[in-house]
């Protein structure tokens, strides 16, 4: 599937979490046109491909922290899975991974059209 991916809609998830900006693997999922579970499938299959710095796990205060203060995010207050926060090395490398236009065409789009003011960052200090 090839459509267009506004950088206002990839800005949007954009969130703070330990002074770094990320994506949370549902967030990485819907911008690149995949299931969750095919992104953390992903992350599990090439755990050699995310060292330190591309991706961590949140925790559970964390999580309960981002569900408190995003209503986009209440469907992880019944989940099971800690979610996945990706930084700009670690979205660069699922991209590499999936290997859709989708996600390599997202990618760029996300981080070499950004404006340098990132005011609109939704901004969660975890």
């Amino acid at each position: 599937m090839n459509h267009i991916i506004k950088f206002e809609d990839i800005e949007s998830r954009i969130i703070i979490i330990r002074n770094q900006k990320v994506l949370l693997d549902r967030d990485v999922a819907a911008v690149y046109g995949v299931e969750t579970k095919r992104i953390n499938e992903a992350v599990k299959n090439n755990v050699e491909r995310f060292p330190e710095g591309y991706i961590f796990e949140l925790t559970e205060n964390e999580t309960n922290e981002l569900v408190e203060n995003f209503d986009r995010l209440h469907l992880l207050k019944h989940s099971t899975v800690l979610p996945k926060a990706f930084t700009e090395k670690g979205l660069y490398m699922m991209a590499n991974i999936l290997k859709s236009n989708n996600a390599i065409q997202t990618t760029r789009k996300q981080f070499h059209s950004r404006p340098q003011d990132h005011t609109n960052c939704n901004a969660a200090y975890l």
